[in-house]
């Protein structure tokens, strides 16, 4: 695969998995993993952005620990794809890449027996071919909170090396025994396995009415580390929201799209 050019970091196994990677860019970021002969990374379906052509895809339900129905469907049910497409290197060695979907940053995380995490169902990238995804957390929250979805957690568990895609800018706290923090679902990235969660609702009929967007917190008790992303899904769609389609004809935006000016 040709070189790219331009001041890019050097391939480096940062977990010491045996995998090399870097994360090339800084607003909207790619990850880069370099693949040894016969090695392999898995991902959800839809993620691959470009790859060397000695790379093989295969595209199964097993995986990142699902077997069988059962196991597909608590991958589903944790925010995940039937489909998860792995990735190997052949002939020798190969690169593939994953671009974030939104603007954030992509990290990496060492997953091992004492290294489990949590992460926002849109946060797990791609993994080595010994990391598992279930369900790690669900609870619904009303009809204006995720579109009525539910708040969703998928747990990283096994052995290797995980990259996640969180949103916006990245604030971490480290949780001692017994201390809490309150925060917006919307906003948690990454949290350890130790941290325990409690949704709760805010009390006040003032807040009720005027404040229904914040009428849930996630309770987050250490001790462990906390990663929350400043960026959420709900909020970009409230705040481009009004300039979407509107179904008035003659106002068109960008693409074609109808908005409103005003």
């Amino acid at each position: 695969m040709p070189e790219s050019t331009g001041d890019v970091p050097a391939f480096a196994d940062s977990g010491a998995t045996g995998v090399a990677h870097r994360i090339v860019g800084t607003t909207m970021p790619v990850l880069e993993v370099e693949l040894q002969d016969g090695q392999a990374v898995v991902s959800q379906g839809g993620e691959l952005s470009w790859m060397s052509p000695n790379v093989q895809l295969t595209t199964a339900t097993a995986g990142a620990g699902a077997a069988g129905v059962l196991g597909v469907l608590k991958r589903v049910a944790a925010g995940g794809t039937v489909f998860l497409t792995r990735y190997q290197a052949t002939g020798g060695s190969g690169r593939i890449a994953f671009a974030a979907k939104m603007p954030g940053h992509i990290r990496p995380i060492p997953v091992d027996p004492e290294h489990e995490y949590l992460v926002s169902r849109h946060g797990f990238l791609a993994a080595t071919a010994d990391v598992t995804l279930a369900l790690g957390f669900q609870q619904r929250l009303g009809a204006g909170i995720f579109s009525g979805n539910g708040f969703l957690l998928q747990r990283i568990a096994g052995h290797g090396t995980a990259w996640i895609e969180l949103s916006g800018e990245l604030i971490t706290y480290q949780l001692a025994a017994g201390e809490t923090l309150l925060v917006h679902p919307g906003h948690i990235g990454l949290f350890d396995a130790s941290v325990s969660l409690d949704i709760q609702m805010v009390k006040g009929i003032k807040n009720i009415i005027f404040g229904a967007e914040t009428l849930f917190l996630a309770r987050l008790t250490g001790p462990g580390e906390v990663h929350l992303q400043s960026l959420t899904l709900p909020g970009l769609a409230q705040a481009i929201a009004p300039y979407l389609a509107t179904g008035e004809s003659g106002k068109t935006g960008f693409g074609g799209l109808p908005f409103n000016i005003g």
